[in-house]
């Protein structure tokens, strides 16, 4: 399956300030094996340019804010991230871009299996032709 959706969190919280839990099988539709966020991004920098064969992804911007460009082969849409109560889920051959980082963002995105090189598509050619023999 390939899908990329805005998911919103439930904030709770009272006059002491917000509190957003992620749970596996609740607001995270899968088992979370690896964590990692990205931030100290410097101006103009673009991240990102690859696919994932088999991983699921949740980001959220928890600070600041960012722009992801997502591309399933016939058509690329634009979803800026701005509010730390919102998660991208990105499942499937999605090619994604990460751009206009603000200077306080901080990504931290959640994923589905531990780093593992071989599920990267970095070149989109090659993109290109896995989504099209995968629709074959």
């Amino acid at each position: 399956m390939t899908k990329y959706e805005i998911v919103n969190f439930k904030t709770l919280g009272d006059e002491r300030g917000s509190l957003i839990a992620i749970e596996e099988g609740y607001n995270a539709p899968f088992d979370i094996k690896r964590v990692y966020y990205i931030f100290d991004t410097k101006k103009g920098v673009e991240r990102g340019f690859h696919a994932h064969v088999n991983l699921k992804q949740m980001a959220i911007a928890v600070k600041g804010s960012c722009t992801f460009i997502l591309d399933n082969g016939k058509k690329r849409e634009k979803v800026k991230l701005t509010n730390p109560n919102q998660g991208l889920f990105i499942e499937g051959l999605i090619w994604r871009e990460m751009k206009d980082f603000s200077s306080d963002c901080v990504l931290v995105v959640l994923a589905s299996e531990h780093f593992d090189e071989h599920d990267y598509i970095r070149d989109y050619d090659i993109f290109l032709e896995e989504v099209k023999n995968a629709k074959n």
